[in-house]
């Protein structure tokens, strides 16, 4: 996209032989944009015609990079990470490293696959924004690591609203499944932190006016940019606590069942210790012993079974370590 405030010129998938013509019928700003790593001729073309560094031109391909910024004779380089959605489970999208080269009257963007978050920004320049038509190259820069950051937001949203609802289930309902879905939720939160937070010295290097090609008007906006970093970084950190929490409360909902279901076993035996211990005994196959005599002895024990078990359930019915007294509910 090459443009000025009265005319924009736009082109796809175009020859780097000639990015040079279609550049040199603006006066404006050109804003060259490569979607996949993969064309190596690509690269080295640009390279040579917008003088490229070969250290930059490394970072450009050694990707994912660490988010930084460095400058250069003819140009700045951002390097940061971009978080797409392209998954039908909330929060869990792509990250993919954008390389973004700001010089004097020119933008140039690498991005390692096809399919971006700035469509909104290209729909503004096509709409003639009078800010984006008018202002320079650096204006641009700002204005897709802008749009980048921002578009952080819908991911911590959509992974917020997945901690809310298994706030609810971790209680009622805590099984593997769950337990996959926080582990799911707590690497998504990780990868999205790692995506955003360097980007904070990243944007200071560039507020403290290191970069002449990041300066004067544009630097007020960056202001803007990097408070929306601190906010995302905090958000991520309050979700990734909100779900360690959720961790621990699975584990201890997940032992305190397993100690319901001990209780209730331990009480069967308890029951039944004593009856197998009288069931045992007259179960003995001696000639003398009185009790086989006496014509009321078989109903008489097992009355006396059922009281022992029914006295047993009642007092640990009292206890409460059987249902629930008032004082548990």
């Amino acid at each position: 996209m090459c443009y000025d405030q009265a005319d924009l010129i736009e082109r796809a998938d175009v020859p780097v032989s000639d990015v040079g013509e279609l550049i040199a019928r603006t006066s404006g700003v050109a804003w060259i944009d490569v979607q996949g790593l993969g064309d190596e001729s690509v690269l080295h073309g640009l390279a040579e015609v917008f003088g490229i560094h070969a250290l930059a031109l490394e970072d450009v391909v050694n990707a994912p990079q660490r988010p930084k910024t460095e400058s250069f004779d003819s140009h700045q380089l951002y390097l940061t990470q971009m978080v797409t959605s392209e998954s039908d489970e909330p929060g869990r999208g792509r990250i993919e490293q954008v390389s973004i080269f700001v010089g004097r009257w020119y933008v140039l963007t690498f991005q390692e696959h096809r399919g971006d978050v700035l469509d909104p920004l290209r729909q503004r320049i096509r709409a003639g924004g009078w800010r984006l038509r008018s202002m320079g190259a650096e204006y641009l820069g700002y204005a897709i690591i802008d749009t980048i950051v921002d578009h952080y937001y819908p991911a911590i949203d959509s992974l917020s609203h997945v901690l809310e609802e298994m706030e609810d289930r971790v209680l009622e309902d805590p099984g593997p499944r769950l337990l996959a879905q926080i582990n799911r939720t707590r690497a998504a939160l990780l990868q999205l932190r790692k995506g955003v937070a360097p980007q904070r010295e990243a944007l200071n290097a560039l507020l403290r006016g290191e970069s002449q090609f990041m300066s004067g008007e544009s630097q007020t906006y960056l202001r803007d940019t990097y408070d929306h970093v601190i906010q995302i970084t905090e958000a991520i950190d309050t979700n990734r606590e909100l779900a360690s929490g959720l961790f621990n409360t699975y584990l201890s909902a997940v032992a305190n069942k397993q100690n319901e279901v001990m209780k209730v076993l331990t009480i069967m035996a308890s029951i039944f210790i004593p009856l197998s211990f009288l069931a045992g005994l007259y179960g003995m196959n001696f000639q003398y012993m009185p009790e086989l005599g006496v014509r009321w002895a078989y109903p008489v024990l097992l009355s006396f079974m059922a009281l022992a078990a029914g006295g047993m359930l009642v007092l640990f019915r009292v206890k409460g370590w059987l249902g629930g007294s008032e004082e548990r509910e």
